[in-house]
């Protein structure tokens, strides 16, 4: 998750003000690079979902991360808008498929009592790679985005392909069990157990409300989430005045926050409903995203950075959390998928609105406002987004 989070998902923005300087394109266009990928990702999530629990973790994330180094080698290559869009796509592909829905998917195989606490410490690389979104804006003005672009593809394939061969998508592949080591045997009894207990199909899941409450209230936060990866870094060099390597270090304070959110959430998640942990977050969100829109002086976007942070930072491993709490493990990849499917219009939404606006009107101040206010109806759908209960012929057999 670090290196696709340096790498392309969180220094979009850096390379968005790069290409507009270089080529001219407008924010409108290079948004609707963004979402094209979001769009992919999102009509990807089924498949996914179901190629993870069919051939395991290990394989489609080295399929991923050679996509994603041959996408950015490729993306040297871009004189015209197609050709970057073609590049973008390849990127976003290996980022989908080596990222955050496949390490999700694995991680819940493997633990239950402490899952949130897992979810928040594999989430921890992709902050530490926001925070070190400075570091490659400072590159990408002393060597230029060419090389910067090529020297990331080659880490991709070289140095992250190797990192994932010891990943295992369920812990009776190694004679383990959910949460601890045992004896071969006595774990695939006790997980059986546990997940006929717990686990639902994913037909049953959509029938329920909460799948579509936590769905939409997901997209409703990624949607400000989105818009903060897209144009935070232009806001601040655009509107602000802000140069490149300055405004890298003003977004490395949302890692930052983002980094001191997931080290909570990971235990408050545990500890707590994470129902109401969600809906908490999302007033911060929109809470952020209103000081933003109002407020130009350093110390006031310091206070956005540190609201969204904080929110994203705590929100992010409840949403992988509660819904295997809700619906089990067993059919778990496929339920991500398809909620992935409806969550993708946030982060398509997002960037696009923010995108218009600035090249209309100059400013951002309206699609933040927008963007807020709608981040108050998140927190309702979370609010009401209630564990539902099964009976005993609607769980899935193992």
């Amino acid at each position: 998750m670090y290196l696709g989070s340096l790498f392309w998902i969180q220094s979009y923005g850096a390379y968005a003000v790069v290409f507009n300087r270089e080529f001219g394109w407008s924010m409108t266009l290079l948004s609707g690079a963004y979402v094209l990928t979001r769009i992919e990702s999102g009509l990807l999530g089924p498949l996914q979902g179901w190629m993870v629990d069919r051939y395991g973790p290990r394989l489609i994330i080295s399929i991923g991360l050679l996509m994603q180094g041959i996408g950015l080698i490729f993306l040297t290559q871009v004189e015209t808008l197609t050709v970057y869009y073609f590049a973008v796509i390849i990127i976003s592909l290996g980022i989908g498929l080596g990222g955050f829905q496949t390490l999700m998917i694995a991680i819940v195989n493997w633990f239950q009592r402490h899952r949130t606490k897992a979810i928040a410490l594999a989430q921890l690389g992709s902050s530490l790679g926001g925070l070190s979104v400075p570091m490659l804006a400072y590159g990408l003005e002393q060597f230029g985005w060419r090389t910067i672009a090529v020297a990331t593809g080659f880490a991709a394939i070289f140095l992250g392909i190797p990192l994932v061969q010891n990943i295992r998508h369920r812990p009776e592949e190694k004679g383990e069990v959910v949460d601890g080591k045992i004896t071969a045997e006595h774990s695939n009894n006790r997980v059986e157990i546990n997940n006929e207990i717990v686990s639902v199909s994913w037909q049953n899941a959509l029938r329920t409300r909460a799948f579509w409450f936590i769905s939409a209230g997901h997209a409703i936060a990624l949607l400000s989430v989105s818009s903060v990866l897209v144009h935070f870094i232009p806001h601040l060099t655009g509107t602000l005045g802000m140069g490149l390597t300055e405004a890298g270090l003003v977004f490395s304070t949302v890692s930052i926050s983002h980094i001191l959110g997931l080290s909570c959430g990971g235990y408050l998640g545990d500890r707590f409903s994470k129902r109401i942990i969600c809906f908490y977050c999302m007033i911060f969100h929109g809470s952020g995203m209103l000081v933003l829109a109002f407020f130009d002086a350093y110390p006031m976007v310091l206070l956005f950075s540190v609201l969204h942070g904080i929110a994203w930072g705590i929100r992010g491993p409840q949403m992988v959390a509660i819904r295997a709490d809700y619906f089990g493990t067993r059919s778990f990849g496929k339920i991500l998928g398809i909620s992935s499917m409806v969550v993708m219009f946030g982060t398509m939404v997002g960037p696009i609105i923010c995108g218009f606006v600035v090249d209309h009107y100059g400013i951002y101040r309206n699609a933040f406002i927008s963007i807020g206010l709608i981040s108050y109806i998140g927190a309702l759908l979370f609010y009401l987004a209630r564990k539902p209960i099964f009976d005993a012929k609607k769980r899935q057999k193992n």
